[in-house]
């Protein structure tokens, strides 16, 4: 497996040569987990998110359901309880300032925090949904970095090996994801960063 190691950037720097690792400090890998597929209708119910490299700075927070329609297969992947979720998660609207402040103190100053994920379009349409709905605005924007685009662009594998179990495999040693956002965020971090690897050493020269 691929090491990555963000202080050979130097040297690409050194080259007049620009990558993706140009917006490593940037880049913020998300995790959720919901209570069904659909923003509207299903409730976002833990946010997990951690910054790429070390030392990593992680964020993690359960949030107060605000839709009772629950997708029991969903409800059964992560677990998650909404009656206890009631009680003991944060509203959504504190939930999202607390995870806007932690972007805040992570993301460099003057620097718009990039949206990493697995499956990104998924995870990013429930935290923009909340975000648009409480606090009026998204701090990531209208886009978001999908890990399993990046490696079929790099690799030139098809669509059906970019799936969860290949690239941990590939990447990560094999490990099962957990389906606790803050742990899937980590191991989706370490996916991309040998991703990331894999292109410092396509980019950095000789």
């Amino acid at each position: 497996m691929a090491t990555f190691n963000p202080t050979a950037l130097d040297l690409r720097y050194n080259a007049g040569m620009t990558s993706l690792l140009d917006d490593i400090h940037s880049y913020i890998c998300v995790d959720v987990e919901t209570a069904g597929p659909i923003p509207s209708r299903n409730a976002l119910l833990s946010i997990g998110a951690c910054t790429i490299g070390e030392p990593r700075q992680t964020f993690y927070v359960e949030l107060q359901p605000d839709h009772e329609l629950a997708d029991p297969q969903a409800m059964a992947v992560h677990g998650l309880d909404l009656q206890r979720l009631k009680q003991t998660g944060l509203p959504p609207k504190e939930a999202l300032m607390n995870l806007n402040r932690w972007l805040s103190a992570v993301v460099p100053a003057g620097s718009q925090p990039l949206f990493v994920a697995f499956n990104a379009p998924f995870d990013w349409s429930f935290i923009n949904d909340s975000f648009i709905r409480y606090l009026g605005t998204n701090p990531f924007g209208h886009s978001a970095v999908d890990i399993k685009a990046v490696y079929m662009g790099l690799s030139g594998k098809p669509w059906r090996e970019t799936s969860g179990e290949y690239l941990h495999r590939l990447y990560n040693n094999a490990r099962v994801l957990t389906h606790n956002a803050l742990e899937d965020a980590i191991d989706q971090a370490v996916i991309f960063e040998g991703i990331l690897a894999d292109i410092e050493k396509m980019n950095i020269p000789e």
